[in-house]
């Protein structure tokens, strides 16, 4: 199949290998990758913030840029960004009274899936290690994004995927389901509340004793990879403190090419393994 990559803005310019490892996963399929490339930022920070009128070019422009191009699926790194498109770009055009742009907005999202979801529900993909190839012998905290888990209702999709990964052992935390604190401009707008909330994230993580924190929306890793990265400042032990790392470097991994911790090599930015 012909698959359009959805980078998404934040993995654009802050995370291009985790983009990079999504083309190189749908590739070890058998797919081809093409990058429309008018995409940018799908407008969710400005919904989010209320602000419609500036979110309605924005929305526009990713519609136009996913129109143009001929693909079967698009697919992206992150469970926020997809939930956006179908969640909230009809709404922005509808508000603003432009019914065709509504309905082309909805014919784009309902073929655009999260990475772990088109594995799962169009590929079937049910083992990592046997149809991927995927090696990762590791300590992995799993932290399921609010809108994964609340509006595309990805359930178990993530966290079966990571369980068959070889030498991937599944660390529990507590509290897994409980939000990071990120939601976007909520951690500007509300930065006490949003440095609570992930305060209880990071204690969760550390007390896992897991070498990595990992999930599929790279904006709540960036934000956990933050956390991580402070708490191991003001607190330095023995033990090296966890990094984040985002899902699709885990299932791109492999015992040829393997994704390099930082004990081996490995570079860590922010708290994020790079």
């Amino acid at each position: 199949m012909k698959i359009a990559l959805f980078a998404t803005c934040i993995v654009d310019a802050m995370y291009p290998e985790v983009a990079r490892d999504t083309v190189s996963i749908l590739e070890r399929l058998g797919h081809t990758v093409i990058f429309p490339e008018q995409q940018a930022c799908c407008g969710q920070m400005h919904i989010n913030s209320g602000k419609f009128g500036q979110a309605y070019p924005v929305v526009k422009n990713h519609v136009e840029a996913f129109e143009d191009a001929s693909w079967d699926y698009a697919v992206a790194p992150s469970g926020s960004c997809v939930a956006s498109l179908g969640h909230q770009h009809p709404m922005v055009a509808q508000h603003k009274g432009d019914e065709d742009l509504a309905t082309r907005a909805t014919q784009i999202a309902d073929r655009t899936y999260e990475l772990a979801q088109f594995l799962t529900d169009v590929c079937g993909v049910t083992n990592a290690t046997e149809e991927l190839g995927s090696y990762f012998p590791h300590a992995v905290a799993y932290h399921p994004s609010c809108h994964g888990m609340r509006l595309l209702q990805l359930g178990d999709r993530q966290r079966d995927l990571l369980e068959t990964v070889e030498g991937l052992e599944l660390q529990p935390i507590e509290h897994e389901d409980s939000c990071c604190g990120f939601g976007g401009t909520f951690s500007v707008k509300n930065s006490g509340v949003s440095s609570a909330m992930l305060g209880d994230k990071v204690e969760a993580v550390i007390s896992s004793q897991a070498d990595v924190c990992t999930g599929g929306d790279a904006s709540c890793l960036m934000h956990i990879g933050g956390g991580l990265s402070r708490q191991s400042r003001l607190t330095p032990s023995a033990r090296t403190a966890p990094v984040a790392v985002h899902l699709a470097r885990i299932l791109a991994s492999t015992k040829d090419n393997p994704l390099r911790m930082p004990a081996e090599g490995g570079q860590v930015t922010g708290g994020s393994l790079r």
